[in-house]
């Protein structure tokens, strides 16, 4: 990357939010670069959940058939109790979410959704370079001078930071403490729906609820494979950003405790775990937590969030659309869009993530909350499970 190198846009992080910002604004006419510390783009984890306002955003941006070709589409949701395996309550999704959300429901392996972005990106002519990391900018008279950690430097009209909940982009930008540990331990698995014994394989998501404690599984990979997530509380790591380890059923099922036959069946099932430590930050406060002048912040680096909505990516996905739409129309000045961008979409985050949070305690409980979450459930089922002012609105795809 040479200095007298110009791009409209730089983009910090080639993980979800990134690749789908850079597509979105390439769509859009915005000239943009990408710029991802990894030597070849990577995606570990599993499995996501993608609401109909996220798929919306997805098919409008003309990869929906891509999407059919990799995804499952699960026909409910199903709630059910950790220990006694009683179904609590069922949430129809497949024909229902399309009829009245105007999109599907699917569920997708992380590894496939960031593929089908990473080929749209490079389709529609998006420089990316890798091996490379944004280590900071400082203003000049024609824009931002971006950085990165190898010496280079490039003249830019904005800089995006989507490189994560460890981002240095925001650390430059705010300031504030590292995201904090929820302490909550993921444990995530994939396993063949051919390896599992038939009572054991799923074509839906099921969310099973105990104290401290829940687990959630479906489909993905055309249904052929079995996503899984087992979250216990724990103890923080050593590390907090050594977040991607070796976790052992053993510890897993102690951690748990007593669980109902049903479900310690379907755990045991799984030969192997990776563990990861839980991190999040407190919701999004105001619009300039999330850009101030030529700078702003997608994603995981702006709001990062527990998994209990299923919308970490969501929210990228969201993101990356209003970020295009902004920096696409006329009549402003980039920090001005940049600051459109955030004054439209930190509430939102906000509320996810408070609902995120809110969501996690009510799978956990014990006790009479636990109680009168499982009488919610059984009384109301879908009204108390579906999601309208989520599923619903958002950025206009």
């Amino acid at each position: 990357m040479t200095s007298n190198e110009r791009k409209q846009v730089v983009i910090a992080g080639g993980g979800i939010g990134g690749l789908a910002a850079a597509l979105a604004c390439a769509q859009r006419g915005v000239p943009v670069q990408l710029i991802e510390r990894a030597a070849q783009l990577s995606e570990v984890g599993a499995g996501i959940q993608m609401g109909p306002n996220v798929t919306r955003i997805v098919q409008a941006w003309g990869l929906g058939e891509a999407l059919a070709q990799v995804a499952a589409f699960p026909q409910q949701l199903q709630a059910r109790d950790a220990q006694t395996g009683q179904v609590l309550g069922t949430l129809r999704l497949g024909e229902r979410a399309q009829l009245r959300y105007g999109a599907p429901y699917a569920t997708i392996h992380r590894a496939d959704l960031q593929g089908l972005l990473h080929r749209a990106v490079q389709s529609a002519g998006v420089n990316i370079r890798l091996g490379q990391t944004v280590q900071g900018w400082r203003d000049t008279a024609e824009g931002l001078e971006v950085s990165t950690a190898e010496g280079d430097s490039v003249q830019v009209e904005a800089l995006i930071g989507a490189d994560g909940v460890w981002s240095a982009v925001r650390q430059q930008l705010l300031g504030d403490a590292p995201a904090r540990f929820t302490g909550h331990l993921a444990y995530r698995a994939l396993v063949a729906q051919a390896d599992l014994p038939a009572h054991l394989r799923s074509d839906q998501v099921t969310v099973w609820m105990g104290p401290r404690l829940h687990v959630v599984h479906y489909p993905v990979r055309s249904g052929q494979w079995l996503n899984l997530v087992a979250i216990v509380h724990g103890d923080k790591p050593i590390q907090d950003q050594d977040w991607d380890q070796a976790g052992h059923t053993q510890a897993l099922m102690q951690a748990m405790g007593a669980v109902g036959r049903d479900l310690s069946e379907r755990l045991a099932s799984v030969p192997a775990w990776r563990q990861w430590a839980l991190h999040d930050r407190v919701p999004v406060r105001q619009a300039s937590e999330m850009a101030q002048g030529r700078v702003a912040l997608l994603g995981d680096a702006a709001h990062p969030m527990r998994p209990y909505l299923a919308q970490g990516a969501g929210m990228a996905i969201e993101d990356a659309q209003v970020l295009a739409q902004r920096l696409s129309a006329g009549g402003a000045s980039v920090p001005e869009q940049l600051q459109g961008y955030a004054a439209q979409r930190w509430a939102r985050n906000a509320r996810v993530q408070a609902r995120a949070i809110r969501n996690g305690r009510i799978f956990h409980a014990q006790g009479p909350v636990a109680l009168g979450r499982n009488l919610s459930l059984r009384l109301m089922g879908e009204r108390v499970m579906d999601v309208p002012w989520l599923y619903g609105q958002g950025p206009a795809a």
